[in-house]
C-alpha cells in the first residue's frame, strides 16, 4: 500500500502477463533469438520455420530462459510510437510518456510499478513439491530434466552437481566411518595415508565424471556449449553482442584497418591491467586486513580456557565478519565494473573468484592456525565438529527461516492495513491478499552481494564449496566429516528445492553451461588438500618436531608429488566429453556444413548463370 496522508490509502495492484505460443515466437524472431535446429547448426529463429528447430525436452518449442526474455521484449517493448509526448494520470499526478520511450520503463522510474518478476506456475510448483521437495524416497535421485524446464539453466545445474556429489560422497563417508571409529592396532600407521591417497583420487575421479555429466545435460537440452552465454560484451567505449565479429565492430567505429592490431592490443592489455589491479587491491586488503583480524581471533581462542568466554568470542568474531564480507563484496562489485570482461558471465566469475578469497580466509585461516602452528590436533578436531554441525545446522535453519518470518511479517502487515482501510469505508467484505499479491510479499532470491551479476546459487555454491574445503583439507585429523558432509547434503536438497519452490519468488532464469567460476575454485581446493594433509601427516607421526621420520618424511613428499601429477593428468586418461556427445557433435557439424556447402554452389551457380545472362544480352 502507498499512504498519502492519514486517511488516503492506495492499494497496490498485481497484473499478471501471459501471451500465446505464436506471441512468444513473433517476438524471438525480433530479437533474432538463435536456437538449435534439426541439422545441429543454430540459426536464427523464424516462427514460420518454427517445425526446422529442435523441441525442448518438455515438448515446447522455448526453454524457460528463452520465454522469459520473449516476455521482457514484449512488456518493454510497448513504447510510444506517436508524433507527440502523451500525459498520463495517476493518483492525481501527470506524467510524460515521451515519444520512443518504453512505457514499463517510464512508470518504473516513477515509482508506478514496483517490481516485474515471473510467476509460479501452480501446477507445476505442486508437482515439484511432490516428485522433488518432499520426495524423501529416491535421496540423491532427482527430476532434472523437469526443474531445467521450470527454472532454467543454471539452477537446474547446480542440484545436479549436487546430487552427484552427494551421491559419490558414500564411499569416502563409509571409509572414514571405518578409519574413525576401528582400531586397526599396529596398522594404524597407515591407515590414515592410505585414507588421505584415496580421498584424493575421488574428488578427482568425481571432477571428471561430473565434466562429463555436464557435457551429457546440455547435450540432452540442445545448448550449444561451445558459444558464449553472455549477453553481450563491452569494449571500446561500446556494447555490442558476442556473436558480432571484430571487422563490425571496426568498421562500424569507423577505424581504419591498419590501426586495428594497434587497438585491439591496447584494449587487450588495458583489460589485464584492470583485472591485475582488481586482484592485487583485493589480496592486500586481505594480507593486511582480513589475516591479522582472523589470526587475533584463532590466537584469543587458543589462550582463553574459560568455555563461556569461547562463546562469547565466537559471537563478537561472527556478529563482524559478517560485516567484513559484505563490505569486502561490494567493493568487489564496484572494482569490476572497471574491467574489461567480455561477458557478463565473466564478470560475474571475476566476482566469484574475489569473493571466495574473503571467505576462504574467514574459513580456514583459524583451522589452518590451530593445525599447522599449534599442532592442536584435539582443538582442531573441536574447530571443525563445531563449524560441521552446529555452522551448517545453524545457517540451514535461518536460510530456510528467515524468508519463510518475512513473508509471514509482511503479509500479516499487508492484510491488517487493508482490514484498517476497509472497516473505515465502511466495506462489508474484507479482501485478503491474491496469489499474485502473495508471491510479491515473498522474498526474492537474491546473492548477499552483486544481485546484478549473480543470483541466490552463490550463497548455495559457497556453502557447499567451504563445506569441500574443509572436509577434504583436514581429512586426516577428522575423517568422520564425510559422514557429516553426507547427511547434511542430503537435507540440503530437499531444503533448498523447498526454500525455492514455497519460500521465495521464482528465480529470473539465467543462461549458464556450467558451474561457472567454481569449477576452478573445487579444483583449487583439491590441490590444497594435497599439501595439508601432507602437512597433516609429517606433523602427526613427527611428534616432537626434529623431522627425523626417514624414511617416512621421504615417502610422503613423494606421495604428495605423485598426487598431484594425478591431478593434473587425470584429464588425460578420463577424457571429459562422453563419446556419444562428441560423435553427435561431430555429426551436426558434418551434416551444417554439408548443407551449407550444398547452398553455397547453388548460390554460386545462380550467380555465374545470371552474370552469363547479363553478358548475352549486352
Amino acid at each position: 500500500m502507498n499512504g498519502h496522508g492519514e486517511e488516503q490509502v492506495v492499494y497496490e495492484i498485481a497484473v499478471a502477463v501471459a501471451a500465446p505460443m505464436v506471441t512468444l515466437g513473433k517476438a524471438a524472431a525480433e530479437m533474432q533469438m538463435k536456437k538449435p535446429t534439426c541439422i545441429g547448426m543454430d540459426l536464427q529463429f523464424e516462427w514460420e520455420e518454427v517445425n526446422a528447430f529442435v523441441k525442448q525436452p518438455d515438448g515446447s518449442w522455448f526453454s524457460w530462459w528463452e520465454r522469459y526474455q520473449c516476455y521482457n521484449h514484449l512488456i518493454y517493448g510497448i513504447v510510444n510510437k506517436s508524433n507527440c509526448n502523451v500525459v498520463l494520470k495517476y493518483d492525481g499526478k501527470e506524467f510524460c510518456w515521451e515519444v520512443g520511450q518504453s512505457l514499463l520503463q517510464m512508470l518504473e522510474s516513477e515509482g508506478i510499478v514496483k517490481l516485474v518478476f515471473p510467476l509460479h506456475d501452480e501446477m507445476e510448483r505442486k508437482r515439484l513439491l511432490r516428485s522433488w521437495a518432499l520426495n524423501w524416497r529416491d535421496l540423491t535421485d532427482q527430476p532434472i530434466d523437469e526443474i531445467y524446464s521450470y527454472f532454467g539453466t543454471k539452477v537446474a545445474i547446480y542440484f545436479a552437481f549436487l546430487g552427484k556429489y552427494t551421491s559419490w560422497l558414500v564411499f569416502p563417508a563409509a571409509f572414514g566411518l571405518i578409519v574413525q571409529l576401528v582400531d586397526f592396532g599396529p596398522l594404524q600407521l597407515l591407515v590414515l595415508p592410505t585414507f588421505f591417497v584415496s580421498i584424493i583420487l575421488w574428488a578427482v575421479l568425481f571432477f571428471q565424471f561430473w565434466k562429463r555429466k555436464n557435457y551429457a545435460l546440455l547435450a540432452r537440452w540442445q545448448i550449444n556449449y561451445t558459444t558464449g552465454t553472455g549477453q553481450g560484451h563491452k569494449g571500446f567505449g561500446m556494447e555490442w553482442s558476442s556473436l558480432q565479429s571484430p571487422v563490425e565492430v571496426i568498421s562500424n567505429l569507423g577505424i581504419d584497418q591498419t590501426k586495428e592490431k594497434e587497438l585491439y592490443q591496447r584494449h587487450e592489455w588495458l583489460g589485464y591491467f584492470m583485472r591485475f589491479r582488481n586482484d592485487a587491491i583485493i589480496i592486500l586488503s586481505i594480507i593486511c586486513l582480513q589475516l591479522p583480524f582472523e589470526l587475533a581471533y584463532a590466537h584469543l581462542y587458543e589462550v582463553i580456557e574459560s568455555d563461556i568466554m569461547k562463546f562469547g568470542l565466537t559471537a563478537i568474531y561472527l556478529f563482524v565478519i559478517q560485516y567484513f564480507t559484505q563490505f569486502g563484496g561490494k567493493i568487489s562489485v564496484k572494482l569490476i565494473k572497471n574491467e574489461n570482461n567480455a561477458t557478463t558471465e565473466y564478470r560475474a566469475d571475476s566476482l566469484v573468484y574475489k569473493v571466495f578469497g574473503l571467505y576462504f580466509m574467514q574459513t580456514y585461516i583459524g583451522i589452518f592456525y590451530h593445525a599447522l602452528l599449534h599442532r592442536n590436533f584435539l582443538t582442531l578436531r573441536q574447530v571443525l565438529i563445531q563449524r560441521l554441525i552446529i555452522s551448517e545446522v545453524l545457517e540451514n535453519l535461518m536460510e530456510n527461516s528467515l524468508p519463510y518470518l518475512k513473508y509471514s511479517y509482511k503479509k500479516y502487515t499487508t492484510i491488517r492495513k487493508k482490514k484498517k482501510c476497509e472497516n473505515g469505508s465502511s466495506r462489508g467484505k474484507i479482501h485478503v491478499c491474491s496469489r499474485v499479491e502473495k508471491e510479491y510479499l515473498k522474498p526474492a532470491y537474491s546473492a548477499s552481494i552483486g544481485e546484478e551479476l549473480e543470483d541466490g546459487l552463490f550463497d548455495d555454491i559457497l556453502e557447499l564449496a567451504l563445506q569441500f574445503g574443509m572436509i577434504m583439507m583436514f581429512a586426516c585429523a577428522f575423517p568422520l566429516a564425510f559422514a557429516f558432509a553426507a547427511v547434511n547434503n542430503l537435507m540440503e536438497i530437499r531444503t533448498d528445492a523447498l526454500k525455492l519452490l514455497s519460500m521465495l519468488k521464482r528465480p529470473v532464469p539465467r543462461s549458464a553451461v556450467s558451474i561457472g567460476a567454481w569449477l576452478n575454485i573445487f579444483q583449487f581446493l583439491i590441490v590444497m588438500s594435497i599439501c595439508t594433509n601432507s602437512a597433516l601427516l609429517v606433523w602427526l607421526y613427527d611428534q616432537e618436531g626434529k623431522w627425523t621420520i626417514e624414511p617416512g618424511l621421504a615417502a610422503i613428499l613423494i606421495m604428495e608429488h605423485v598426487l598431484l601429477l594425478i591431478k593434473f593428468g587425470s584429464s588425460r586418461f578420463i577424457p571429459e566429453e562422453p563419446a556419444w556427445v562428441r560423435a553427435n557433435r561431430v555429426k551436426n557439424a558434418t551434416q551444417a556444413q554439408d548443407v551449407c556447402s550444398k547452398q553455397l554452389l547453388r548460390t554460386i551457380s545462380g550467380g555465374e548463370k545470371t552474370s552469363g545472362a547479363l553478358k548475352k544480352k549486352e
